[in-house]
């Protein structure tokens, strides 16, 4: 899966005195049957949902049964792969090319729908009547819409589901975009823990005991938490709140015990995480927390993406000598390659050696005198423009190298892979076969 080979500026960073980073190979981890699931992990804004729909096109085509689940509001991953829409049932993609020599893939992808997959579960884990209560119930709409945490316990929960049907042989997750990549591992904890808390015990209570005793027990018990939440929540959805509670009283463990499988789902051989980054302080700095988390957590990290770093094929060229050219044009003046000296863009002289015939009448115009001058600064101004704007390349090329190198030096044991930045959006597939190959050539 990883090789100790450096990438592209190693043989710089030797000479610099910093170690190489080892290399994460795409293709080996996407073809081991063993690989079933793969988490594409990071802050926001860094092309998690892209690096995992390419994965999923690359797998598919390299002849594995993959779904890839987004978690992303934009859709773009629709658009991109040829669906009309996306929803909490697996689509299958067209137009996927098997590789020659290898067995036909599918690809299938689905975007989770956060209630939908709550209203599942309730549908799954009560009868008919008590379902239909919990559904209606207000407090429920509204933790089933948008609760803190909801979001990435559900996509733990789609995750379970897909793995369990054994329908693929791939299943790609696109983590949802929250504030913290942090969150996605956090939050199913935090809402296993309420809905399976005291509080949510203590809120059931009443229910259990019945009628005015219930509320009497209620108001002797916590009269100063119940007069709080009175007042910040009003009497109807503290109501609401312990309807919602009577209900999903037999479920309430199962919140806990599902959420506790898949954390040990996340845990197991067949498992990988991809943190996907930009070449940037923060985004690093992010994924350097992430990393450090998974190890905690005993998860299986396979290493880093780097996402949409900048590359130039003229590399040779510096910043320096560029910015030095550009101003040797600004100030109309040229370097005598062969002399090394600097003289005026100006008509020479006429020396009495020089086998000019002089004519009484006006000659025309001779190449690079004073006439084509305006012509000449034109592309000289043009030139230097150029020219700055390579070297800004280069500046920013130095300072991505320097920020990848900081993290390597602080997670050696992290391979990495690097895909360079398109010089437009992905919107079809061939842009996905394009990322796919960029991940598997380390740009």
């Amino acid at each position: 899966m990883t090789q100790d080979r450096p990438s592209q500026g190693g043989e710089a960073r030797r000479k610099a005195g910093v170690a190489p980073s080892r290399h994460l190979d795409i293709d080996p981890l996407l073809d081991d049957p063993g690989t079933r699931i793969i988490v594409c992990c990071g802050s926001g804004g860094v092309g998690k949902t892209t690096t995992a729909a390419a994965l999923g096109v690359r797998a598919a085509e390299r002849g594995r049964r993959t779904v890839v689940l987004t978690i992303d509001p934009a859709r773009r991953l629709a658009q991109s792969m040829g669906i009309d829409a996306l929803d909490n049932v697996p689509r299958r993609v067209d137009g996927i090319k098997g590789a020659p020599g290898r067995a036909e893939g599918e690809l299938h992808a689905m975007m989770l729908d956060m209630k939908r997959t709550f209203d599942e579960i309730v549908e799954a884990h009560a009868d008919r009547e008590r379902s239909a209560a919990i559904l209606g119930n207000p407090f429920y709409q509204s933790l089933s819409a948008g609760f803190a945490g909801t979001q990435e316990y559900m996509a733990m929960e789609k995750l379970g589901q897909l793995r369990a049907r054994d329908e693929w042989d791939l299943i790609i997750v696109d983590t949802p975009p929250s504030r913290s990549a942090l969150d996605f591992l956090d939050a199913p904890k935090r809402l296993g823990s309420f809905l399976d808390g005291k509080f949510i015990r203590v809120l059931m209570a009443p229910a259990k005991v019945g009628g005015r005793a219930g509320m009497k027990f209620l108001n002797v018990g916590m009269s100063v938490m119940t007069g709080t939440l009175g007042k910040l929540l009003g009497g109807q959805l503290l109501h609401d709140i312990q309807t919602f509670v009577a209900a999903m009283d037999t479920m309430f463990g199962g919140f806990r015990t599902r959420a506790d499988a898949t954390f040990k789902l996340l845990q197991a051989p067949g498992t990988a995480f991809l943190v996907v980054a930009a070449p940037e302080r923060d985004a690093l700095r992010e994924a350097a927390y992430f990393v450090e988390r998974l190890a905690a957590e005993s998860m299986p990290l396979a290493g880093l993406v780097l996402n949409r770093v900048h590359d130039s094929t003229a590399r040779r060229l510096s910043a320096e000598r560029s910015l030095a050219a550009a101003e040797n044009l600004e100030e109309r003046r040229i370097v005598d390659q062969r002399g090394g000296k600097e003289q005026d863009r100006t008509a020479p002289e006429a020396s009495p050696t020089d086998d000019v015939a002089v004519s009484p009448e006006a000659p025309p115009p001779a190449p690079g005198t004073a006439s084509e001058q305006p012509e000449q600064h034109s592309v000289d101004r043009l030139a230097a423009g150029l020219l700055r704007l390579h070297a800004e390349r280069m500046q920013v090329i130095a300072r991505e190298q320097r920020t990848r190198d900081r993290f390597s030096s602080l997670h050696p044991e992290v391979a990495v892979t690097q895909v360079t930045a398109l010089p437009g959006d992905v919107h079809d597939l061939a842009g996905l076969r394009d990322i796919g190959e960029r991940l598997a050539d380390d740009g």
